[in-house]
């Protein structure tokens, strides 16, 4: 499998038979949509339709299967949401043999049958912007110590390309709270179950990919 990050909670999950896309609501934002055909967009939170056509739209709680990728939606109480209120999904993928748990903007205290719903985790993709609009450093680790993936993977933090309706928080500002020093900082990530053979969870940073071009610039 292959990782990249778009910046904002904007993923991409690549195997040799499907391309995941993760809340590309890039436009938005500032950006430029990730999405092509084909692929299977997944939303953890309301949004707007997707600009071109795709493969299948999963944006709530259910289980789905689709091109070799089991992947399990979890109705979850969102960062902004009442206590009684449960607006975003968190979703849970098999893909090639690993679990990753994509978060989304939801508040940090989950019910001990979430996280059973959540189980085993090998990689744990979590926003770490805070200031009131999603996930801060504090409640990310708070997470990352009940749910005990092997990677951990920052997303939704302050970007130079994207205009966020709240400013967030700078990641190396984040990092100081987590209290993780970074295995390493990669473009992408390239990753087979054998990688994860530790007892250690690790922090990796992935640098946004821009799709800007010269002329953009």
């Amino acid at each position: 499998m292959e990782l990249r990050f778009y910046g904002a909670n904007c993923l991409v999950l690549t195997t040799k038979q499907a391309r995941v896309v993760v809340d590309d609501n890039l436009l938005e934002l500032g950006g430029k949509s990730v999405l092509k055909a084909e692929d299977i967009a997944i939303y953890t939170h309301q949004h707007s339709l997707p600009q071109k056509p795709v493969k299948l739209v999963i944006d709530g709680p259910g289980e789905y299967e689709v091109s070799g990728v089991i992947i399990h939606g979890i109705g979850v109480r969102s960062f902004m949401d009442e206590p009684d209120q449960k607006s975003a999904t968190l979703y849970k993928l098999l893909i090639d043999d690993m679990r990753v748990l994509i978060t989304g903007h939801i508040f940090p205290e989950l019910s001990d049958s979430e996280l059973e719903s959540i189980g085993t985790i090998d990689i744990l993709c979590i926003p770490v912007g805070g200031n009131g609009y999603t996930i801060d450093a504090i409640g990310a680790l708070g997470l990352i110590k009940k749910i005990e993936p092997k990677l951990v993977i920052p997303t939704h933090y302050a970007s130079k390309s994207l205009k966020y309706p709240v400013p967030q928080q700078p990641l190396p500002e984040a990092l100081k709270n987590i209290a993780m020093e970074p295995k390493e900082t990669i473009q992408k990530l390239k990753i087979k179950p054998t990688d994860l053979l530790t007892d250690n969870t690790q922090l990796i940073i992935i640098e946004p990919f821009s799709l800007m071009t010269d002329q953009d610039k």
